[in-house]
C-alpha cells in the first residue's frame, strides 16, 4: 500500500509540470506497467483530481486545469530545485527578498514530510570571485513590467542609459535573457529599425502602451545566441587594476561570445574589433589577450605593450633553443 501511494504521488508530481504524456511514458517514468499507470490514473480521478484524456496525435493524459494540488507535490529533485531557486533569485532582484522567503516557507509548509526533508538541507550562501561582474540586483517591478509586455505582445516606452544621457525608445519587447548574472531584454527598437540586447538594469519602463505588435523572427533564431554575439548589449568595462585595450582581427560577434566579464568589445571592421578588459596584472592582461589565438594591433597602453614583450621572452626563454628535426 506504502508503495502504491509513493507511486500516486509521483505520478501527480510528473502531471504537475503540465505535460500531456502517454501511458507508456508515463509508465517508463515511474517504472511501471501501463495496467498500473491507468489504475493509478483511476486512483487520481476518486481523489477529485481531473486527469484528462486527451485523444489523436499528440494525445495521452494530463492534468486538468482547474486541478489543484494541495498539498504540493514535488518530488526530491523538484524540491532542492525549488528550494534553491528561492534561495538565490534576491541576487539578481531587488525587493523580492522577503517574497522568496515567505514563499520558500509557505512551499515546506505544503510539501510532504519526504520532500520537505529534502528542500530544507539545501541553505545557500552566495559568493562573488574575481571574475564575476553581474549587473546589481533589477529592481522586480521593471522585470515584472518588461515580463508582461512580452506576454502580451505589448509595445513598450523606455529610458534606456546607454553610454551617454538617457534615451527615450519605443521598442517591441520579445524575452529576457539572462547569462552571466546580467539581464538582456531582446527587443526590436522601432525608431532605429533594428534589433538591440540591452542592459535590463539600464531600463525604465514609462507607462503600458497597451499597443499590440506581431513578434519577429530573432536573429539567430535564437534570443541567447543572439545576446552572446551583440557586441553592444550595453555592458561596461569594469574597475580593475590593470586596464587596456587592443584591435583583435576576429569579428566583434566572435569575440563578443567570449570576451570575459567586464570587458567591452567595439566594432572596427567585418573581421576586426577593439577589445577593453582588465586584470590584476599587465601580465595577466596581456595573457587574456593572446587567449584569443588571432593578430592583436594598436595595443593600449604602454604598459600592456611591455608585458606582451616581458611574456614573449619568458616563453623564449622556457622553450631554449629551437632543435633541428630528425
Amino acid at each position: 500500500m506504502a508503495a502504491t501511494s509513493a507511486r500516486t504521488l509521483k505520478l501527480l508530481s510528473i502531471f504537475g509540470i503540465g505535460a500531456t504524456l502517454t501511458a507508456e511514458e508515463l509508465a517508463t517514468r515511474l517504472g511501471a506497467s501501463v495496467r498500473t499507470v491507468r489504475r493509478d490514473i483511476d486512483t487520481l480521478r476518486e481523489l477529485g483530481y481531473e486527469v484528462e484524456a486527451v485523444r489523436g496525435a499528440g494525445g495521452g493524459y494530463r492534468l486538468g486545469r482547474a486541478s489543484r494540488l494541495p498539498p504540493v507535490v514535488f518530488d526530491e529533485d523538484q524540491a532542492v530545485a525549488t528550494a534553491v531557486a528561492l534561495q538565490t533569485v534576491p541576487t539578481v532582484l531587488s525587493g523580492i527578498r522577503e517574497n522568496a522567503a515567505r514563499a520558500l516557507a509557505t512551499l515546506h509548509q505544503a510539501m510532504p514530510a519526504r520532500s520537505r526533508l529534502h528542500a530544507e538541507a539545501f541553505t545557500v550562501s552566495s559568493a562573488r570571485n574575481y571574475w564575476e561582474f553581474p549587473a546589481p540586483p533589477i529592481d522586480a517591478e521593471i522585470v515584472r513590467a518588461v515580463g508582461s509586455a512580452i506576454n502580451r505582445q505589448h509595445l513598450v516606452r523606455v529610458d534606456y542609459t546607454g553610454d551617454g544621457e538617457p534615451v527615450t525608445l519605443t521598442l517591441e519587447p520579445h524575452d529576457l535573457v539572462v547569462w552571466a548574472a546580467r539581464w538582456y531584454l531582446v527587443a526590436f527598437d522601432l525608431d532605429a529599425d533594428r534589433w538591440r540586447a540591452m542592459r535590463v538594469d539600464r531600463v525604465k519602463p514609462r507607462l503600458p502602451t497597451h499597443t499590440p505588435f506581431d513578434r519577429r523572427d530573432i536573429p539567430h533564431g535564437d534570443p541567447v545566441a543572439f545576446v552572446m554575439t551583440a557586441h553592444d548589449r550595453g555592458d561596461a568595462a569594469a574597475e580593475w587594476p590593470c586596464r587596456g585595450s587592443a584591435i583583435i582581427a576576429l569579428p566583434a560577434s566572435t569575440v563578443a561570445r567570449f570576451a570575459p566579464g567586464g570587458s567591452t568589445v567595439g566594432y572596427d571592421t567585418e573581421t576586426t574589433c577593439r577589445l577593453t578588459l582588465g586584470a590584476w596584472s599587465w601580465p595577466g592582461l596581456a595573457g587574456l589577450l593572446l587567449t584569443f589565438d588571432a593578430d592583436i594591433t594598436d595595443i593600449e597602453p604602454a604598459e600592456l605593450r611591455q608585458a606582451l614583450h616581458s611574456l614573449r621572452t619568458r616563453i623564449s626563454k622556457g622553450l631554449g633553443p629551437e632543435r633541428p628535426h630528425r
